[in-house]
């Protein structure tokens, strides 16, 4: 555990990228390799399923420091990190430890895992008598997994980077083995570094190629003949793999939807075993792609029943091929992999359909089409290299994604809270209003899109005008308009307005507007797509 712990405030201690994956590639060379593989579980945003309600350690802190709840809420808004201050406030009331270190595997195998089949006062027991074995650090970092928020500044990239160097092998090879149910034992994490081929698991997908955001004008990109052109679709990535005869369906978050999607599963059945589709989850209804809030109540539904399988059907638009016939066919190019995709799904029935690539004989014809994205009910258009090979991650260069420019609306803030971690010391999290009558309505919260002047203004101004407080969230005085840029809107039964905007930012702070210049909800709500007759 103290070597652990070492490792995370080395990495908790710098911003330079390259001390970060030194520091890592030293702890994963030395560290015995069952702790090391609970390592690159931690780092790479696995997390255990949270094994103590938050709740219940606040009030344990109190009961072991005797402070009153308001002080402990108070520290937290200050601090910004929950882990970060019970270790701080524990510190000032249990003696330095005494007790030997026990490994990182032994903690969470022997200690962690048992919470689970514990009553709360065990729990309790279990936990206080723990901290008091640990230094701060090692507390935080063990707060860190009872909380389930084990962040720590370091992406998967990095990881990757830093156990390619440890072992020699390339990062495509080391992020393919850490794909889906990558498990933390000895044996694996040997298998991860292990310089030969030993097969992969039926079950894993292979990693993700991601686009890159289109800045420039498409004409840039050379001849339109060059590139295939489709739909960009608003549903979940996934990718269908049928192998040894069963079939599994991966998001890009790599979660295995098992039994959410039965009738993607049913229809995958009917492929030819060794075939690796990558595609879109989508729900489908007239012929169409549904709105991304009808997707979103299939997604958390483990058994869906008979009548949401008929209200909200689900369909994986597949638009690549990554395995063939058993064999990893992602360094052929586009043109050929798609070749193979259409001859295996044309005239096949069921919850899987080619997604089809638009004509154009001109970046202009392609405009066009663009223009008619939103009431198609898609984001834009994807842009692929015909020529290119399916790479890892975000390569650019062969994959663009040329979205629709976003919706926007003048908003009002009404209610500023910190941020978390770095942040914690600023108010960066903000609600916005829009006009219903007289009265301002919630409409929207948004935390992205000013820089860091612009931040440290408005936390100015916000502590200068607070109305009233409600714990870390203060209410302000309604002055300030933004103007919040949005990629979609759905009716909402959740939200006040009654309408949810889907991933709100601010695009640009309106010193030249007033607050009886934002827009009304009438006139967000004009933004709703029209529903088909």
């Amino acid at each position: 555990m103290q070597r652990f712990t070492a490792l995370y405030q080395a990495l908790d201690e710098t911003n330079a990228t390259g001390a970060k994956v030194a520091a890592m590639r030293s702890y994963f060379e030395s560290a015995p390799p069952e702790d090391a593989a609970w390592a690159v579980y931690f780092l790479t945003g696995r997390r255990l399923k949270r094994l103590v309600p938050t709740a219940e350690l606040k009030q344990w802190v109190l009961a072991a420091t005797g402070m009153p709840d308001w002080l402990l809420e108070e520290t937290y808004a200050s601090v910004g990190d929950l882990a970060e201050t019970l270790a701080l406030l524990l510190d000032s009331e249990l003696a330095p430890p005494e007790s030997e270190d026990m490994p990182l595997h032994r903690w969470v195998g022997e200690r962690l895992l048992a919470l689970r089949g514990m009553e709360p006062e065990q729990r309790q027991h279990a936990v206080t008598a723990w901290w008091a074995e640990l230094p701060t650090g090692g507390r935080f970092v063990l707060n860190k997994m009872l909380t389930g928020a084990f962040r720590v500044g370091v992406s998967r990239r990095l990881v990757v980077r830093a156990l390619a160097q440890a072992s020699g092998l390339d990062a495509a090879t080391v992020t393919h083995r850490l794909m889906g149910h990558w498990e933390p034992t000895a044996a694996a994490f040997g298998d991860l570094l292990d310089p030969e081929d030993r097969g992969e698991d039926a079950s894993r997908p292979y990693p993700f190629f991601l686009a890159s955001p289109l800045e420039g004008k498409p004409a840039s990109l050379g001849p339109v003949a060059e590139w295939q052109a489709e739909w960009k679709w608003d549903g979940i990535r996934g990718q269908l793999l049928r192998r040894n005869g069963d079939c599994y369906l991966w998001s890009r978050g790599e979660d295995l939807m098992e039994g959410r999607f039965p009738e993607i599963e049913e229809a995958a059945e009917r492929l030819p075993d060794g075939v690796v589709l990558d595609g879109e989850i989508l729900i489908w209804i007239d012929d169409a792609p549904a709105p991304f809030h009808q997707l979103q109540r299939r997604i958390g539904r483990l058994k869906p029943s008979a009548r949401m399988l008929r209200e909200v059907p689900a369909l994986f638009l597949a638009y690549d091929l990554l395995e063939w016939r058993g064999e990893d066919c992602r360094q052929h190019p586009l043109g050929q992999r798609r070749q193979r995709m259409e001859a295996l799904l044309n005239g096949m029935e069921g919850a899987i359909r080619v997604s089809r690539p638009l004509a154009a004989n001109s970046w202009t014809e392609l405009a066009a089409h663009r223009e008619q994205a939103r009431e198609l009910g898609t984001e834009g258009l994807m842009l692929k290299r015909l020529g290119s090979p399916y790479r890892v991650g975000r390569t650019r260069g062969d994959w663009w994604k040329w979205k629709l420019d976003p919706l926007t609306i003048d908003a009002v803030m009404l209610y500023a809270q910190p941020g978390h971690g770095r942040r914690s010391s600023l108010f960066t999290d903000y609600t916005f209003g829009v006009w219903s009558g007289e009265t301002l309505v919630p409409v929207a919260k948004a935390y992205s899109g000013l820089d860091n002047v612009e931040i440290e203004a408005l936390d100015r101004w916000i502590r200068g005008n607070t109305i009233e407080r409600f714990g870390p969230v203060r209410s302000v005085r309604a002055d300030q308009v933004f103007e919040l840029a949005f990629e979609g809107i759905a009716e909402s039964s959740r939200h006040k307005s009654g309408v949810a905007l889907r991933f709100p930012r601010i695009s640009r702070w309106r010193h030249d507007l007033g607050i009886k210049d934002a827009d009304t909800l009438e006139q967000v709500r004009a933004l709703l797509p029209e529903q088909p007759s």
